[in-house]
């Protein structure tokens, strides 16, 4: 497994607004690719389903 990154916007859900992030990219269970990072304001977990490759 590559260590992929994502550096991009995510959607905080607890700030209510779109933050720029890097995050890590990981496959769901169901087979999705998703990037997982840290909000930098909040420090929440944040999710973003990426398009299939």
């Amino acid at each position: 497994m590559s260590d992929e990154t994502y550096k991009g916007e995510f959607y905080c859900v607890k700030c209510k607004a779109k933050r720029e992030a890097e995050g890590k990219i990981v496959i769901s269970e169901n087979g999705r690719r998703m990037a997982k990072g840290k909000c930098p304001e909040c420090g929440t977990n944040l999710n973003r389903i990426l398009a299939k490759a």
